[in-house]
């Protein structure tokens, strides 16, 4: 396979993805990562949907005459909001898989 077509990747480049994949795999993998992980998904979500809600009232007022912007705008913010929904049904059902154990 010939990657000499591959432009702007450079050793440092590859060095850092490296590095970061490390760290991610280091982490702690308990209980209080993977709720903190869903508490910055809510925030996040919460950002976009205040951002879309933002650009929205700019464009009715009249500030704002780019409709893709728009609309790339309020479709960042749904598809958050659809998978951030995903993950809340995904952890309460594990709740009550776990729940409902017999120990």
């Amino acid at each position: 396979m010939d990657i000499s077509a591959l432009q702007n990747v450079a050793a440092d480049y590859v060095r850092n993805a490296a590095e970061a994949g490390a760290k991610v795999t280091k982490e702690d993998k308990g209980f209080g990562s993977i709720l903190q992980s869903a508490m910055d998904m809510i925030n996040e979500t919460s950002d976009l949907q205040n951002q879309a809600e933002e650009a929205t009232m700019q464009f009715a007022l009249g500030y704002a005459t780019n409709t893709h912007d728009l609309n790339a705008i309020q479709t960042k913010a749904t598809i958050a909001l659809n998978y951030t929904v995903a993950v809340r049904d995904r952890m309460l059902e594990a709740y009550k898989e776990i729940m409902n154990m017999q120990i």
